[in-house]
Order: structure tokens, then C-alpha cells, then sequence
């Protein structure tokens, strides 16, 4: 890359509502979209749109633990009310990814049921409607169980690398690299959300200035997730 990488945030997306085509929505705020971008889209907008919404006891702050447990493939950990499990979709997080924070009271977000398919929609509904080929992220935020804080990773794609294999290319000691995998996705999730924020009302953000080598017409998020067989934590 010889250039720099743009973040954009995406301003004057109202609250998305069931049914709401993302593409759509998204062209409306009038981005200014440009062959080779990368379309950051949150996991709660997503949820929001195909109505992966289920309604919890307001009153009880603990109600939405069944919910938990209904969307984990096995819970992995426990302490306290917090759960660390593995969802159907391979991914392991705090409570299976429900989410009640910029919902409505009494609801709450699961994740989509295959982000890989709903990043695909968004890229097909935007070229279709834009003439506009990009790359498409639904990104969420994730913990890590080795580091305090917390960042957001990459829940699908479509259009754009999910991991770069560098394995076999020359570093620049002239030394061949044996292991190095680069999830460009998940970089790029991390630093959209430092332009859209927790709280800031901005669910989609452009990356602009990606290596146009990342930009794949066939690569899924579902690539991330380790193998249980190479995986030495579970």
C-alpha cells in the first residue's frame, strides 16, 4: 500500500426497524461510496433489521440469561451472572453475544443468524442499486480473554479478505514467514468503530484505501474461527 487508509463515518442513519433494507438505508445517508471501499455495518443494526429481536423482563435483570443459553452451542465458563460460550456460529464470547444496550426496553439483540449471508446482502444490494462494488463487514464488539478493554471483530464479509495468508512471502530481513496469518478483517472492524463509537449513533463507517489485494469476491468471516483441533484454550 502506497497511499493511507480514510475513516469515514456515516452520519443520518435514523433507527433501523425490522424489514429495513440495509443497503438502502445506508445509500440514503448519501456516503459517497467509491469503488474499493469497505462498508463497516454494526451487528445491532443488522439484529434490528431481520428481527433477531426477542423481548426480555424489563424488571428482571437476569431474564435475558435464558436467552443466552438458547443461542450457545456450550457455555464455556461461568463467574457470577457472566457466561463465556461458544454460539452455534463458532464464536466464543460473553453471553452468546446478547445485547441489551441501544435496543428499546424489554428487548434485546441476538446475532444474525449468518452474518456472512447478510454482509453478501448489503454488497449485492448496494452494487445493484449504487453501481458501486465494495467490500461489506458486520462488525460486533468482542472481549479478549488475554487483554482488558475491548474492541470490535469482524461477524461476516462479503467482498473483502476476512484473514491474509502471508505464510510463504518474505519479511524484510529476506527471512520467509512461516506462520504469519493476518485478520484484516477484524483490523479493520477496530478501526471503523473508532469512528462510529458505543454511544455516538453512527452504525456504519467507510474504510477507504484498502489494499485492493483484500478485495475478494469469494472469502467469509466464518474463515476466523479456529479449528477445535488447533485450539489449545478449549
Amino acid at each position: 500500500m502506497t497511499g493511507g487508509i480514510s475513516l469515514l463515518p456515516v452520519r443520518g442513519i435514523g433507527e433501523v426497524v425490522p424489514g429495513d433494507v440495509l443497503a438502502e438505508v445506508i445509500l440514503a445517508a448519501d456516503p459517497g461510496l467509491e469503488d474499493g471501499d469497505v462498508v463497516v455495518v454494526t451487528q445491532k443494526v443488522v439484529s434490528k433489521a431481520e428481527g433477531r429481536l426477542a423481548t426480555v423482563d424489563p424488571d428482571d435483570p437476569l431474564d435475558h440469561k435464558r436467552l443466552v443459553l438458547d443461542e450457545a452451542r456450550r457455555v464455556l465458563r461461568r463467574r457470577g451472572d457472566l457466561l463465556i460460550t461458544e454460539t452455534k456460529h463458532g464464536f466464543v464470547c460473553a453471553n452468546s453475544g446478547i445485547d441489551l444496550s441501544n435496543v428499546a426496553i424489554g428487548q434485546a439483540a441476538l446475532l444474525p443468524l449468518d452474518s456472512d449471508r447478510s454482509a453478501r446482502r448489503i454488497r449485492d444490494g448496494i452494487r445493484a442499486r449504487a453501481g458501486v462494488e465494495v467490500g461489506v463487514i458486520i462488525s460486533d464488539t468482542f472481549g479478549r480473554a488475554w487483554r482488558k478493554g475491548l474492541t470490535d471483530v469482524a461477524l461476516g464479509t462479503a467482498g473483502i479478505a476476512a484473514v491474509v495468508d502471508l505464510r510463504g512471502t518474505i519479511d524484510a530481513q529476506g527471512r520467509e514467514l512461516q506462520v504469519t496469518e493476518v485478520c484484516v478483517a477484524d483490523e479493520l472492524a477496530g478501526a471503523a468503530e473508532l469512528v462510529m463509537g458505543k454511544a455516538a449513533g453512527v452504525p456504519v463507517a467507510v474504510v477507504r484505501g484498502v489494499d485492493p489485494g483484500w478485495l475478494r469476491e469469494s472469502s467469509v468471516a466464518a474463515e476466523v474461527v479456529r479449528d477445535p483441533a488447533e485450539d489449545l484454550f478449549r
